[in-house]
């Protein structure tokens, strides 16, 4: 019987407790964030290196919105049929709704979905042609804010384009920041 009234009281404690630090979690994790990325765009036989910014609101604890800007920083050439193909990516834009777990006091497991566009420029044989995609996105990553603040993140994101273009796999890793 003690050992049950034991039990009893601690899960009061414990159930007192929780809503407390979870207010006290919801506005600690609330506000504008950052992120400043380096990335690998994988689309089929093109590879190409982007430099992203991503600027977020959080709400609560557990969602938020973002958009993200971001440009190519290295092209990527192949041979095809006898000729170079370089393809660059100009620009990309997207917005995601996200979804983040904590997981830790400064660490956040985080999921995303979202529309985008990205604009890429082939040349070939001194022939140059741009096209853009539009593209349905989505993708899971983690990031750690060592002092509450400053932090890093990495993310995985699934470009779909449908039939017209290759989709992409986009692997980031960069620095960020809450304000």
């Amino acid at each position: 019987m003690k050992k049950a009234l034991i039990s009893v009281a601690s899960l009061a404690a414990i159930a007192a407790a929780v809503p407390a630090a979870s207010q006290a979690q919801d506005v600690a994790n609330t506000g504008v964030y950052g992120n400043l990325n380096l990335g690998i765009v994988d689309a089929k036989q093109v590879d190409v290196k982007a430099v992203q910014a991503r600027l977020g609101y959080r709400f609560n604890n557990w969602v938020g919105v973002e958009g993200e800007l971001g440009a190519g920083i290295k092209s990527d050439t192949d041979r095809i049929a006898g000729v170079d193909v370089t393809t660059r990516l100009k620009h990309s834009a997207a917005a995601y709704l996200v979804g983040f777990a904590p997981v830790g006091a400064n660490t956040d497991l985080i999921a995303r979905v979202g529309y985008g566009t990205s604009k890429f420029r082939v040349k070939a044989a001194g022939l140059s042609a741009s096209d853009s995609e539009d593209s349905f996105n989505f993708g899971v990553g983690a990031q750690h804010h060592f002092d509450g603040v400053n932090g890093v993140r990495v993310d995985y994101t699934r470009y779909e384009t449908g039939k017209s273009a290759p989709d992409a796999n986009v692997w980031t890793v960069g620095y960020s920041r809450k304000f």
